[in-house]
Parts: structure tokens; C-alpha cells; sequence
């Protein structure tokens, strides 16, 4: 589980990221007419936490990338290898440092409710003031459920395709932060 001693948290759903960047790449080298390369991962990270309100300055941002048991990595990102290049490494840039970690599903718990129970563990910690969310579609009811614990002065943010209705909390389309990670510009479209 992610530390919760930390100001910014930030929980993906691996595996929904991977199949949506697919899904951008595949419409976008077609519609753009040229090769769309894997998405960059620390830059994806850092259109997540400015989504999410994380602004420059000296600031630690933990990541918890949640996947299947199944899969080693991410196929459309770099780095991508869960264990290899990604578990436990760090990146630092002008919003502070953001420290990776990898979390995979286990006979016991599922990838739905490993992200669900970190989502709720991270909605309840005093110490989280900016929480940002990457749920599969298919979550999106039990993860707003989840966000019921938050404090009302915790900003949370929780990006999906489409925007979901209710839950209080602000939303942000995933779509934007995976393109500019996937070096697709506005004036092309």
C-alpha cells in the first residue's frame, strides 16, 4: 500500500491505462497518419498531479500503480516493466519528487478491490491533502463509494474517458493527460 504519510497520493489502475493508450494509439495513427510512440510515464505522472492540483515546489507525490498477476508490465508506456523499471524508482522534476511503486493483485484480493481498498486507506489518511484516481470504468461506483470517507477539505480527483456522474469530488478526463504523454499535440488535431 502506499504510504500515507504524504501530502499527494496518486492510485492507477495499470492495466485500464495500458488498454485505453492502446486504444488512443490505434485511433490517433490513424486519424494522424504517422506512428504514435509508447507513452512517456514520468510525463504521464506529471499531467496526473497537475490534474490533481500538485503545483511546482519541494514536494514528495507517491504513486501506486495497481495491476493484474498476469501481466510484468505496461505495453504502451516507457518505462514499463513493473518490477524492473518501475517498482521502487523515483523521478524528480519542478513538482517535486514522485516515488513509484507497483502493486499486483493476489489470489486473495482482486486488482478491482486492491485499488478500491487503497483509494479508501488514502481517502480516510489526515496526512493526504491531494488524491488523484485512474479507475477502470467498471470501478468507478465502488471507488465513489470509497471517496465518501474523504474530508471535505481533501482534493480529490478522479480520471475517467467520460465524465461519471455524481460523487464529490473533481473529475478530469484521462484522455488529455495520456495524448500530451503520448507526444500528440493540440494542432494536429
Amino acid at each position: 500500500m502506499p504510504t500515507v504519510d504524504c501530502d499527494n497520493v496518486i492510485v492507477v489502475d495499470a492495466d485500464f491505462a495500458d488498454k485505453v493508450a492502446f486504444d488512443l494509439i490505434v485511433n490517433f495513427e490513424r486519424m494522424l497518419g504517422r506512428r504514435i510512440p509508447n507513452a512517456d510515464m514520468a510525463r504521464w505522472i506529471d499531467c496526473l498531479a497537475l490534474d490533481g492540483g500538485v503545483r511546482e515546489g519541494q514536494q514528495q507525490t507517491q504513486v501506486a500503480l495497481v495491476h493484474s498477476k498476469t501481466k510484468k508490465g505496461m505495453e504502451y508506456f516507457s518505462p514499463a516493466n513493473f518490477d524492473e523499471e518501475l517498482n521502487g524508482k523515483a523521478f524528480s522534476d519542478n513538482l517535486g519528487e514522485f516515488v513509484i511503486n507497483t502493486f499486483s493483485e493476489q489470489d486473495i484480493i482482486s486488482r478491482q478491490q486492491l485499488l478500491v481498498d487503497m483509494v479508501s486507506l488514502c481517502a480516510a489518511a489526515k496526512e493526504v491533502k491531494r488524491l488523484v484516481i485512474v479507475p477502470d470504468e467498471a470501478d468507478y461506483d465502488a471507488v465513489r463509494h470509497a471517496l465518501r470517507q474523504a474530508d471535505d477539505d481533501k482534493r480529490v480527483t478522479v480520471l475517467a474517458m467520460q465524465p461519471m456522474p455524481g460523487g464529490n469530488f473533481r473529475q478530469e478526463i484521462l484522455g488529455y493527460s495520456l495524448m500530451n504523454a503520448l507526444g500528440i499535440s493540440a494542432d494536429e488535431l
